[in-house]
């Protein structure tokens, strides 16, 4: 018998025992959840969509100026750092209200910021010193067994309701679920917020935020691996 999602209380954590990432992904389920909303969020999210464009492009530049700074000096500079980090994690709380998870109703805000009631959250450690040698190589050969797992996640395909890979296909499932139940499964919304974190910490990584390589583990709800009840 198939159970369900009927509560704001946050899925139990991860595998006891599993070692804590720097990128620490959390969220938890808002509900009631709209049985139709989910049809135009697509439209609701543009103008997000819209900034996180322009956002993005501006990480691009960052991270070119972060990976000469991380080589010569064996750190990232503050301020670029926590504006990367600002735009995964704006990033995430518009997938997580749009097509990445459906996990909430609730507007996101327009900010790089944490935002502390917001049910969707995103962070990373800042490391003091990272290594000159792996900014060379982590962000395009090592990561690229992880790039191939992500890809699967997130595939190419783009429609205005959909976006293609597993986590599109995951999400279309529980739109269709709350439609004719008014209830999100609840294996199926641990799975997608453990799809979701692996991509982060994947994102993380090859964004040279942190030199700890991404774990091969799918650790699914919506706490991190040792996270406090």
């Amino acid at each position: 018998m198939s159970t369900y999602v009927t509560s704001s209380a946050v899925p139990p954590p991860g595998p006891a025992g599993a070692q804590a990432y720097p990128a620490r992904l959390t969220a938890r389920l808002d509900a009631p959840l709209s049985r139709w909303l989910w049809l135009v969020k697509w439209l609701l999210a543009l103008p997000h969509h819209v900034i996180l464009f322009f956002l993005w492009a501006g990480v691009a530049v960052v991270s070119v100026v972060a990976f000469f700074a991380i080589l010569l000096t064996g750190r990232y500079p503050r301020p670029l750092f926590d504006f990367t980090a600002g735009v995964l994690r704006w990033n995430w709380r518009v997938a997580y209200y749009a097509y990445g998870a459906l996990g909430t109703d609730r507007y996101p805000p327009f900010t790089l910021a944490d935002v502390p009631d917001y049910p969707a959250h995103w962070d990373v450690t800042y490391p003091e010193h990272l290594s000159r040698g792996l900014v060379l190589v982590k962000w395009w050969l090592l990561a690229l067994p992880h790039y191939l797992v992500v890809g699967f996640f997130v595939g190419g395909a783009r429609l205005a309701w959909f976006s293609g890979g597993l986590i599109g296909l995951l999400t279309l499932f529980a739109g269709v679920a709350l439609a004719f139940t008014g209830l999100y499964p609840r294996g199926l919304y641990d799975l997608l917020l453990g799809l979701n974190r692996w991509l982060l910490r994947v994102a993380a990584y090859a964004a040279l935020l942190t030199d700890a390589y991404p774990p091969f583990r799918l650790d699914q709800g919506g706490r991190e691996p040792g996270a406090a009840s």
